[in-house]
């Protein structure tokens, strides 16, 4: 669904880290709640795919928000509790390994942030998602935000949560499927994971469809 009618801005190169630039028109028209989503583990061999949605306020800026890419894991975590505390609304959706197979890795991708999206405690009225592409089956006016983590700071947020949800989530799994120290890599695709995933074969957390795993399988 595309945005209302609000023209897309593009990267202000005088700009320092995110902002609400994007948020500020969409208050000033009336949209109160503008969640912002991003994910974590779209590019991972195994473990789920997460995404979040963030409602920030206008009234309580948080310093130091930034792609969680960006960010130390120490710094991560800080912000975390801080956006926890001091958002408006915060939701988490997951999407499975299997669920990645059965569909493919972008609808998963939709699949959580729209789960994110219904556990927001207030009516989502407007959201803005990090990347290129509008989530799939979503019945909200959205707009799609190139590198939006690094410009809009309710997608800034959402990228701290999912990412530092989705590590919790590894390395729990870690403990469950030792022989891949998924508590490491998180699921990517680094040389001692896939030469793990030769040694042991895949687990039920990786994603079988992936082509570098699919392919090992065809080799074994």
């Amino acid at each position: 669904m595309t945005g209302g009618g609000h023209t897309k801005r593009g990267t202000d190169s005088t700009q320092s880290g995110p902002s609400f630039l994007w948020e500020e028109p969409l208050w000033k028209s009336g949209y109160s709640y503008v969640a912002g989503v991003d994910e974590a583990g779209r590019g991972a061999l195994a473990g789920p795919v997460v995404a979040a949605a963030v409602i920030l306020s206008p009234h309580h800026i948080i310093k130091d928000l930034n792609d969680s890419k960006k960010l130390t894991p120490k710094n991560r975590d800080r912000l975390y509790r801080i956006i926890i505390h001091r958002s408006v609304s915060v939701g988490v959706g997951i999407a499975s390994s299997r669920e990645i197979d059965q569909q493919n890795i972008w609808s998963a991708t939709c699949l959580a942030a729209r789960r994110a999206l219904t556990r927001i405690h207030v009516p989502v009225q407007y959201v803005l998602m990090d990347g290129s592409l509008r989530i799939k089956n979503l019945d909200i006016p959205q707009d799609p935000i190139p590198k939006g983590d690094t410009i809009s700071s309710s997608i800034a947020a959402a990228s701290i949560v999912a990412k530092v949800r989705r590590d919790r989530i590894m390395k729990y799994l870690d403990q469950v499927f030792p022989l891949f120290r998924l508590d490491l890599h998180m699921g990517y695709g680094t040389t001692s994971h896939r030469t793990m995933i030769l040694e042991h074969g895949p687990c039920k957390q990786h994603r079988h469809t992936f082509g570098p795993i699919s392919q090992m399988r065809l080799w074994k």
